[in-house]
């Protein structure tokens, strides 16, 4: 797969994200799309460490230990939901608006 295929790949999985992230209002949807977005970037970002630095590997580390990171992040998000859910039976991002603190 060459380049372009590669940064293809990328717009199309950022522009996805970026409609989901503002078309949505449940928070498990606006999540996902935020998601989407920030893959779209590790994508393009080891796409070009592949293809301008082929010789060393730091670059797919790097996205790889950011790949690690986003899974871990997504998960604490995701318990914050539910817990959200769970405590005010609040699904949607204009209900938990009012959460401050």
């Amino acid at each position: 797969m060459s380049a372009q295929g590669f940064l293809l790949l990328a717009a199309a999985l950022f522009a996805t994200g970026l409609y989901g992230a503002l078309s949505q209002q449940s928070i498990v949807m606006l999540m996902m799309g935020l998601e989407l977005m920030i893959n779209g970037v590790l994508v393009a970002a080891g796409a070009s460490w592949y293809y301008f630095a082929p010789a060393r590997a730091d670059g797919q580390v790097l996205v790889l230990v950011a790949i690690t990171v986003m899974a871990l992040e997504m998960a604490m998000g995701f318990a914050v939901t539910i817990a959200v859910f769970r405590a005010r039976d609040v699904d949607m991002t204009e209900g938990a608006g009012e959460l401050g603190g």
